[in-house]
């Protein structure tokens, strides 16, 4: 709970847990999460122009949660800002900032008890050859930080950190190469182009995997696997603690799936770096 009593993103996803909801409901359940400190408090009205949908979707969307509408779903939130109220965190604005996403590589690394699930999207993105990985606009830096050192590990991995027609032309030479799966950054505000790019991919025959903010993120729509880990949204950009984090243990999962030529490709990088004495240290 956060220090203004309201319901915290963590317990709205709660609500969702092993709910099947439709896309539209997914924008739904995304909106409320995204607007957490006033969710306890908006109107069906409200809410269905926050997420772009009709109101009666809303109502469709509380009753598939379980509720007979959207004011007992209301009253639902409001229980959660009361009985999760906890006393104002300690510290300035920006200490409160630093210990939300220390919380936030907490819940990471409880989904991460389920090792399997990650050491098979390791093994998946492994056997991509290329492997094509996609960031647009805030996600372009994760994904160039995930390829620099994929690159060390894996003999052909694309980085695609631009938008536009060339996206699918350089998609569909990714697939015609032998490309059968693609990493994607997916992060707030979400990109139109970055969405289609996701569907575009699928329609090429890849499998998406999706590193985002969220399990009701908008790429749950058209990625067949989502890795979430949270945005950090309390400074006046966001933060990408979590996700980072998250795209380095993906990379751990592949070299995990190719151990021998995992440990060639990083000997013959170290004799060519000391060879051309690259590093100081």
């Amino acid at each position: 709970m956060n220090e203004s009593g309201a319901a915290s993103p963590d317990r709205l996803l709660d609500l969702f847990h092993g709910v099947r909801l439709t896309p539209t409901q997914r924008r739904i359940a995304h909106c409320l999460v995204r607007h957490a400190g006033a969710a306890a408090y908006l109107s069906a009205a409200e809410v269905a122009e926050l997420a772009g949908v009709s109101q009666p979707s809303v109502t469709r969307f509380a009753m598939a949660l379980g509720h007979d509408g959207y004011p007992a779903l209301r009253r639902r939130l409001r229980e959660l800002t009361v009985t999760g109220s906890a006393g104002p965190a300690g510290g300035n604005a920006l200490q409160r900032a630093v210990h939300a996403e220390r919380d936030n590589l907490d819940r990471l690394a409880a989904q991460l008890a389920d090792a399997g699930r990650v050491a098979e999207v390791g093994k998946l993105l492994a056997a991509s050859r290329p492997l094509p990985v996609l960031g647009l606009r805030a996600a372009a830096p994760l994904a160039a930080y995930f390829a620099y050192f994929a690159a060390k590990v894996h003999p052909d991995v694309r980085v695609f950190d631009d938008g536009g027609s060339m996206l699918v032309d350089r998609l569909d030479q990714a697939v015609a190469a032998g490309a059968t799966a693609m990493l994607a950054f997916v992060l707030p505000r979400y990109p139109r182009e970055t969405l289609d790019a996701l569907r575009e991919a699928r329609d090429a025959g890849l499998t998406v995997v999706a590193i985002t903010d969220s399990p009701v993120s908008p790429a749950t729509e058209h990625a067949e696997v989502v890795l979430p880990a949270a945005v950090g949204a309390d400074l006046v950009f966001d933060l990408h603690t979590a996700p980072m984090t998250l795209a380095m243990v993906v990379l751990q999962a592949i070299c995990d799936a190719a151990p021998a030529e995992t440990q060639n490709r990083l000997e013959a990088f170290e004799s060519s770096a000391a060879r051309r004495q690259l590093f100081l240290g």
